[in-house]
């Protein structure tokens, strides 16, 4: 008599088996959109430059014909300088951090940084790239906060203590009540005075936005103090902060020489630097069209034609904002496709 062995029974799922996904399907679901997000990020800045370029086509024509009558030497001098202005760009942010950033990351994210600044108003651009770039390379949100702020401020009492130094030394270089319409002191001021009170207001009423603003503050003063215990650091902060203008009015005062304005080089620095900081509080992307007219004026308030000004503004600003834009996009796109940003 024979008997038949029973069925063997089937193997049952390890606990918590059934609720796993295969190991192919769940990242695939997440790294392409955003890997496509990614792509679309790397084109972005490309398609931004050309918008811009379509709107101000008829001022990159005109800029491009005044380049043609003009002393190719003093354009190369005005093209070196405006290069430089990266390089003391670089050297202010390295300035504002105590740690030790990749140098060549740094220069070309600048550089990238000056085609974000073109892209977006009142230079938000290039604080978002630098604040993308230091968090990317190892600092806290608080610290590369700082750091930018640090950045801002010290640029802006180095360009202002350079505009001084040289009104003091030619008093006569420019007409400064010609920069401001009648009454615009007047109605600036109290719309000043408006603000603050808000600003004060609010500090005052809202515990959680006075708290994040001391927060900051602490954070801010304690980098400064450690930056300013290294002499290496300061003297980049400092010297970046008063090379990056002084670049910047040699670069316009290189274009004045090359089409021939009949303004004093030194002279032209000056009516660079009181035109930047008139401009400086006015929200259009890298102060595009703020800054040529405010340069305009500022040149015709020197001492130039009105006609041979706006040449050299024109030209001007083909070199230092329009030649650089699509070069700085693409190096932009690159650094986003590599995760430098």
């Amino acid at each position: 008599m024979t008997t038949s062995n029973p069925p063997a029974a089937l193997p049952q799922p390890a606990v918590g088996a059934a609720g796993k996904t295969s190991p192919d399907v769940s990242p695939r679901r997440v790294l392409v959109p955003a890997r496509r997000i990614r792509q679309i990020l790397c084109l972005l800045p490309l398609l931004l430059v050309t918008v811009v370029a379509v709107r101000h086509r008829s001022v990159l024509a005109e800029g491009f014909g005044h380049l043609e009558s003009a002393e190719w030497p003093w354009l190369l001098v005005a093209a070196c300088a405006t290069c430089l202005t990266w390089v003391a760009a670089a050297c202010t942010r390295q300035g504002a951090v105590v740690q030790c950033l990749p140098k060549r990351r740094l220069l070309a994210t600048q550089f990238a940084a000056g085609a974000a600044n073109h892209l977006l108003p009142t230079g938000l651009g290039a604080s978002a790239v630098n604040l993308r770039f230091m968090t990317v390379c190892g600092l806290p949100l608080a610290r590369s906060s700082a750091a930018l702020a640090l950045y801002l401020l010290a640029e802006s009492i180095g360009r202002l203590t350079l505009l001084a130094a040289l009104l003091i030394a030619f008093p006569d270089a420019l007409s400064l009540g010609t920069l401001l319409p009648e009454g615009t002191v007047g109605a600036l001021l109290p719309a000043l005075g408006v603000v603050l009170v808000l600003v004060a207001a609010v500090l005052l009423s809202v515990r959680r936005v006075r708290t994040a603003v001391t927060s900051f503050l602490r954070t801010a003063l304690g980098e400064a103090r450690e930056v300013h215990t290294r002499p290496a650091r300061a003297f980049a902060l400092w010297g970046g902060s008063l090379a990056f203008p002084a670049l910047q009015a040699a670069g316009l005062a290189a274009v004045g020489q090359a089409l021939g304005l009949p303004v004093p080089p030194l002279h032209m620095a000056v009516a660079y630097l009181a035109a930047t900081v008139a401009v400086a509080l006015v929200p259009t992307p890298g102060g595009i069209g703020s800054v040529e007219a405010a340069l305009v004026v500022a040149l015709v308030a020197a001492g130039g034609p009105a006609a041979i000004a706006t040449a050299v503004v024109l030209a001007y600003r083909i070199i230092t904002v329009w030649v650089p834009l699509v070069p700085g996009a693409l190096t932009l796109g690159a650094l986003v496709r590599m995760k430098v940003i």
